[in-house]
Protein backbone atom coordinates (compact mmCIF):
# COMPACT_ATOMS: atom_id res chain seq x y z
CA UNK A 1 0.00 0.00 0.00
CA UNK A 2 1.28 3.66 -0.34
CA UNK A 3 1.60 5.41 2.65
CA UNK A 4 2.83 8.63 0.10
CA UNK A 5 0.79 11.79 1.07
CA UNK A 6 -1.76 12.71 -1.85
CA UNK A 7 -2.10 16.57 -2.91
CA UNK A 8 -4.24 18.46 -0.64
CA UNK A 9 -7.79 19.15 -2.84
CA UNK A 10 -9.15 22.42 -2.66
CA UNK A 11 -11.10 22.32 0.91
CA UNK A 12 -7.54 21.59 1.96
CA UNK A 13 -7.97 17.60 2.98
CA UNK A 14 -5.04 16.12 1.99
CA UNK A 15 -5.29 12.10 2.62
CA UNK A 16 -2.94 9.34 2.07
CA UNK A 17 -3.94 5.59 1.55
CA UNK A 18 -2.89 5.03 5.00
CA UNK A 19 -5.44 7.37 5.87
CA UNK A 20 -7.93 5.89 4.13
CA UNK A 21 -7.52 2.55 5.43
CA UNK A 22 -7.51 3.74 8.84
CA UNK A 23 -11.10 5.43 8.25
CA UNK A 24 -12.58 1.64 6.96
CA UNK A 25 -10.71 0.22 9.61
CA UNK A 26 -12.41 2.29 12.38
CA UNK A 27 -15.31 1.81 10.82
CA UNK A 28 -14.88 -1.73 10.67
CA UNK A 29 -14.17 -2.33 14.32
CA UNK A 30 -16.80 -0.41 15.30
CA UNK A 31 -19.36 -2.21 12.78
CA UNK A 32 -18.32 -5.30 15.12
CA UNK A 33 -19.45 -4.26 18.23
CA UNK A 34 -23.34 -5.53 17.60
CA UNK A 35 -22.09 -8.77 17.45
CA UNK A 36 -19.90 -8.81 20.23
CA UNK A 37 -22.40 -7.26 22.74
CA UNK A 38 -24.70 -10.45 21.79
CA UNK A 39 -21.54 -12.78 22.56
CA UNK A 40 -21.28 -11.54 25.84
CA UNK A 41 -23.51 -13.31 28.63
CA UNK A 42 -23.50 -9.96 30.66
CA UNK A 43 -26.76 -7.58 30.44
CA UNK A 44 -26.59 -5.01 27.38
CA UNK A 45 -26.32 -2.51 29.90
CA UNK A 46 -23.38 -4.39 31.54
CA UNK A 47 -21.94 -4.82 28.49
CA UNK A 48 -21.54 -1.08 27.79
CA UNK A 49 -20.56 -0.63 31.03
CA UNK A 50 -17.70 -2.65 30.18
CA UNK A 51 -16.97 -1.23 27.20
CA UNK A 52 -16.38 2.15 28.92
CA UNK A 53 -14.57 1.02 32.39
CA UNK A 54 -11.81 -1.30 30.71
CA UNK A 55 -10.18 0.78 28.60
CA UNK A 56 -9.66 3.62 30.59
CA UNK A 57 -6.02 3.44 31.59
CA UNK A 58 -4.93 3.25 28.39
CA UNK A 59 -7.39 6.28 27.04
CA UNK A 60 -5.79 8.18 30.49
CA UNK A 61 -2.44 7.89 29.58
CA UNK A 62 -3.15 8.49 25.27
CA UNK A 63 -4.77 11.82 27.00
CA UNK A 64 -1.74 12.67 29.00
CA UNK A 65 0.48 12.01 26.28
CA UNK A 66 -1.77 14.66 24.21
CA UNK A 67 -2.58 16.97 26.72
CA UNK A 68 -1.94 20.72 26.28
CA UNK A 69 0.40 22.86 28.30
CA UNK A 70 -2.23 25.89 28.65
CA UNK A 71 -4.35 26.06 32.04
CA UNK A 72 -7.35 23.32 31.76
CA UNK A 73 -11.06 25.32 31.17
CA UNK A 74 -13.24 23.37 33.79
CA UNK A 75 -16.12 24.76 32.35
CA UNK A 76 -15.17 22.79 29.07
CA UNK A 77 -15.11 19.60 32.20
CA UNK A 78 -17.69 20.17 33.41
CA UNK A 79 -19.84 20.22 29.83
CA UNK A 80 -17.85 17.01 29.37
CA UNK A 81 -19.16 15.25 31.81
CA UNK A 82 -22.50 16.17 31.21
CA UNK A 83 -22.04 14.92 27.70
CA UNK A 84 -21.10 11.61 29.19
CA UNK A 85 -24.07 11.32 30.78
CA UNK A 86 -25.86 11.35 27.51
CA UNK A 87 -23.29 8.93 25.77
CA UNK A 88 -24.73 6.41 29.18
CA UNK A 89 -27.68 6.51 27.68
CA UNK A 90 -27.40 6.39 24.21
CA UNK A 91 -25.45 3.18 24.78
CA UNK A 92 -27.42 1.70 26.93
CA UNK A 93 -30.49 1.93 24.80
CA UNK A 94 -28.45 1.05 22.28
CA UNK A 95 -26.94 -1.79 23.42
CA UNK A 96 -30.97 -2.78 24.71
CA UNK A 97 -31.99 -2.37 21.04
CA UNK A 98 -29.01 -4.54 19.69
CA UNK A 99 -30.97 -7.55 21.72
CA UNK A 100 -34.30 -6.99 19.81
CA UNK A 101 -33.67 -5.78 16.42
CA UNK A 102 -31.20 -7.11 13.59
CA UNK A 103 -27.74 -5.79 13.76
CA UNK A 104 -28.00 -3.79 10.55
CA UNK A 105 -31.13 -1.57 11.95
CA UNK A 106 -29.38 -1.34 14.94
CA UNK A 107 -26.36 -0.08 13.29
CA UNK A 108 -28.44 2.75 11.17
CA UNK A 109 -30.60 3.66 13.41
CA UNK A 110 -27.78 4.48 16.55
CA UNK A 111 -25.73 6.14 14.25
CA UNK A 112 -28.85 8.83 13.44
CA UNK A 113 -27.60 11.03 15.75
CA UNK A 114 -26.30 12.96 12.18
CA UNK A 115 -29.45 13.31 10.54
CA UNK A 116 -30.75 14.81 14.05
CA UNK A 117 -27.69 17.16 14.45
CA UNK A 118 -28.72 18.72 10.96
CA UNK A 119 -32.19 19.23 12.05
CA UNK A 120 -31.00 20.66 15.13
CA UNK A 121 -28.98 23.22 13.34
CA UNK A 122 -31.86 24.10 11.21
CA UNK A 123 -33.46 25.10 14.43
CA UNK A 124 -30.58 26.72 16.37
CA UNK A 125 -30.15 28.96 12.60
CA UNK A 126 -34.05 29.12 12.16
CA UNK A 127 -33.92 28.35 8.27
CA UNK A 128 -35.73 26.97 5.58
CA UNK A 129 -34.19 23.34 5.04
CA UNK A 130 -32.41 23.25 1.67
CA UNK A 131 -33.34 21.32 -1.17
CA UNK A 132 -30.03 18.74 -0.15
CA UNK A 133 -31.77 18.76 3.33
CA UNK A 134 -35.46 18.20 2.67
CA UNK A 135 -34.69 15.35 0.70
CA UNK A 136 -32.29 13.70 3.42
CA UNK A 137 -35.22 13.86 5.82
CA UNK A 138 -37.67 12.63 3.36
CA UNK A 139 -35.43 9.46 2.70
CA UNK A 140 -34.66 9.04 6.41
CA UNK A 141 -38.50 9.29 7.15
CA UNK A 142 -39.68 6.92 4.20
CA UNK A 143 -36.32 4.21 5.40
CA UNK A 144 -37.56 4.05 8.42
CA UNK A 145 -41.01 3.80 7.89
CA UNK A 146 -40.01 0.94 5.90
CA UNK A 147 -37.72 -0.76 8.38
CA UNK A 148 -39.68 -0.50 11.51
CA UNK A 149 -42.85 -2.08 9.40
CA UNK A 150 -40.48 -4.43 8.43
CA UNK A 151 -39.59 -5.20 12.17
CA UNK A 152 -43.32 -4.97 13.22
CA UNK A 153 -43.73 -7.64 10.35
CA UNK A 154 -41.13 -10.03 12.06
CA UNK A 155 -42.40 -9.26 16.08
CA UNK A 156 -43.11 -6.34 18.42
CA UNK A 157 -39.77 -7.45 20.17
CA UNK A 158 -38.01 -6.15 16.71
CA UNK A 159 -40.28 -3.07 16.55
CA UNK A 160 -38.93 -2.21 20.14
CA UNK A 161 -35.43 -3.17 19.49
CA UNK A 162 -35.85 -0.35 16.78
CA UNK A 163 -37.10 2.31 18.58
CA UNK A 164 -34.27 1.72 21.47
CA UNK A 165 -31.93 1.99 18.60
CA UNK A 166 -33.76 5.54 17.64
CA UNK A 167 -33.87 6.83 21.08
CA UNK A 168 -29.80 5.78 21.23
CA UNK A 169 -29.53 8.67 18.08
CA UNK A 170 -30.93 10.98 20.29
CA UNK A 171 -29.33 10.57 23.05
CA UNK A 172 -25.98 10.37 20.56
CA UNK A 173 -26.65 13.42 18.87
CA UNK A 174 -27.10 15.49 22.52
CA UNK A 175 -23.80 13.86 23.09
CA UNK A 176 -22.13 15.23 20.67
CA UNK A 177 -23.55 18.91 20.43
CA UNK A 178 -20.85 19.27 24.13
CA UNK A 179 -18.28 17.16 23.05
CA UNK A 180 -17.63 18.54 19.72
CA UNK A 181 -17.29 22.25 21.35
CA UNK A 182 -14.78 20.55 23.68
CA UNK A 183 -12.45 18.74 21.36
CA UNK A 184 -10.71 21.22 20.14
CA UNK A 185 -9.32 22.63 23.27
CA UNK A 186 -9.25 19.68 25.47
CA UNK A 187 -8.16 17.00 22.53
CA UNK A 188 -10.64 14.05 21.51
CA UNK A 189 -8.68 11.66 24.02
CA UNK A 190 -9.02 13.79 26.60
CA UNK A 191 -12.84 14.49 26.47
CA UNK A 192 -13.02 10.78 25.55
CA UNK A 193 -11.49 10.27 29.14
CA UNK A 194 -13.74 12.34 30.60
CA UNK A 195 -16.97 10.98 28.84
CA UNK A 196 -15.98 7.65 30.33
CA UNK A 197 -15.39 8.70 33.47
CA UNK A 198 -18.71 10.04 33.84
CA UNK A 199 -20.64 7.12 31.84
CA UNK A 200 -19.24 4.30 33.12
CA UNK A 201 -20.32 4.82 36.87
CA UNK A 202 -24.06 5.65 35.50
CA UNK A 203 -24.21 2.55 33.58
CA UNK A 204 -23.22 0.45 36.08
CA UNK A 205 -26.24 1.86 38.10
CA UNK A 206 -28.55 1.29 35.89
CA UNK A 207 -27.16 -2.54 34.90
CA UNK A 208 -27.92 -2.97 39.07
CA UNK A 209 -31.45 -1.26 38.63
CA UNK A 210 -32.50 -3.80 35.86
CA UNK A 211 -31.23 -6.33 37.82
CA UNK A 212 -28.31 -7.59 34.88
CA UNK A 213 -25.39 -9.72 35.70
CA UNK A 214 -22.84 -7.30 35.08
CA UNK A 215 -20.05 -10.41 36.07
CA UNK A 216 -18.94 -12.31 32.62
CA UNK A 217 -20.44 -16.08 33.14
CA UNK A 218 -19.53 -18.90 30.58
CA UNK A 219 -18.99 -17.01 27.65
CA UNK A 220 -15.50 -15.48 29.72
CA UNK A 221 -14.26 -12.07 29.39
CA UNK A 222 -13.40 -12.25 25.67
CA UNK A 223 -16.84 -10.41 24.28
CA UNK A 224 -16.45 -7.76 26.34
CA UNK A 225 -12.69 -6.94 26.40
CA UNK A 226 -13.09 -7.08 22.54
CA UNK A 227 -15.68 -5.25 22.86
CA UNK A 228 -14.09 -2.28 24.73
CA UNK A 229 -10.61 -3.14 22.46
CA UNK A 230 -12.38 -2.68 18.97
CA UNK A 231 -15.08 0.07 19.97
CA UNK A 232 -12.92 2.78 22.56
CA UNK A 233 -9.23 1.97 21.47
CA UNK A 234 -9.19 0.39 18.16
CA UNK A 235 -12.50 1.89 16.46
CA UNK A 236 -11.85 5.21 17.91
CA UNK A 237 -8.08 5.51 17.64
CA UNK A 238 -8.41 5.32 14.32
CA UNK A 239 -11.13 7.45 13.76
CA UNK A 240 -8.92 9.78 15.49
CA UNK A 241 -6.09 9.72 12.88
CA UNK A 242 -7.82 9.69 9.69
CA UNK A 243 -11.12 11.73 10.22
CA UNK A 244 -9.39 15.58 10.42
CA UNK A 245 -8.58 14.44 6.63
CA UNK A 246 -11.56 13.93 4.65
CA UNK A 247 -14.64 16.08 3.59
CA UNK A 248 -17.82 15.28 5.85
CA UNK A 249 -19.47 13.57 2.85
CA UNK A 250 -16.36 10.45 2.47
CA UNK A 251 -17.31 10.36 6.07
CA UNK A 252 -20.67 10.02 5.50
CA UNK A 253 -19.95 7.50 2.61
CA UNK A 254 -17.26 5.59 4.63
CA UNK A 255 -19.75 5.12 7.63
CA UNK A 256 -21.91 3.02 5.32
CA UNK A 257 -19.52 0.27 5.73
CA UNK A 258 -20.81 0.15 9.34
CA UNK A 259 -24.60 -1.42 8.88
CA UNK A 260 -22.98 -3.18 5.71
CA UNK A 261 -20.78 -4.93 7.97
CA UNK A 262 -23.52 -5.37 10.99
CA UNK A 263 -25.76 -7.08 8.30
CA UNK A 264 -23.33 -9.33 6.82
CA UNK A 265 -22.67 -10.62 10.11
CA UNK A 266 -26.05 -11.07 10.84
CA UNK A 267 -27.09 -12.70 8.36
CA UNK A 268 -24.09 -15.29 8.60
CA UNK A 269 -23.98 -15.34 12.51
CA UNK A 270 -27.88 -15.31 13.42
CA UNK A 271 -29.53 -15.89 10.17
CA UNK A 272 -30.78 -12.42 9.75
CA UNK A 273 -32.49 -12.77 5.99
CA UNK A 274 -32.77 -8.96 4.56
CA UNK A 275 -35.78 -8.84 1.84
CA UNK A 276 -36.34 -6.29 -0.66
CA UNK A 277 -38.03 -3.65 1.19
CA UNK A 278 -35.45 -4.35 4.30
CA UNK A 279 -32.46 -3.27 1.61
CA UNK A 280 -34.54 -0.42 0.11
CA UNK A 281 -35.65 0.74 3.32
CA UNK A 282 -31.62 0.33 4.47
CA UNK A 283 -30.65 2.40 1.20
CA UNK A 284 -32.61 5.40 1.79
CA UNK A 285 -31.55 5.49 5.74
CA UNK A 286 -27.99 5.41 4.83
CA UNK A 287 -28.64 8.27 2.07
CA UNK A 288 -30.46 9.92 4.54
CA UNK A 289 -27.54 9.66 6.44
CA UNK A 290 -24.45 10.84 3.87
CA UNK A 291 -26.58 14.05 3.17
CA UNK A 292 -26.54 14.31 6.70
CA UNK A 293 -22.87 14.41 6.94
CA UNK A 294 -22.51 16.44 3.53
CA UNK A 295 -24.27 19.39 5.01
CA UNK A 296 -22.55 21.63 6.96
CA UNK A 297 -24.27 23.80 9.02
CA UNK A 298 -22.65 25.95 11.61
CA UNK A 299 -24.09 25.92 14.99
CA UNK A 300 -22.88 28.75 17.14
CA UNK A 301 -22.66 28.25 20.96
CA UNK A 302 -24.61 24.69 20.97
CA UNK A 303 -26.34 24.08 24.57
CA UNK A 304 -26.07 20.15 26.10
CA UNK A 305 -29.69 20.27 26.57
Amino acid sequence: MNGATAPADKNGYQASAWHFAALLGGNTALALGPWLVRLSDTGPVSAAFWRLFLPIPVIAYLAWKGRSSGPIDRKLMLLVLAAGVFFAFDLASWHIGIERTRLGNAVLFGNSGSLILMLWGLVVLRQAPSRREALGVLAALAGAAILLGRSLDISTATFVGDLFCLLAGLFYAFYLLPAQRARSALGQWSVLLLVCLAASPLLLGMAFVLGEPVWPGAAGWTPVVLLALSSQIIGQGLLVFSLKHFSPLIIGMALLTQPAIAATVGWLVFAEVLLPPDILGMVLVAAALVLARSVSRPISNPSPS
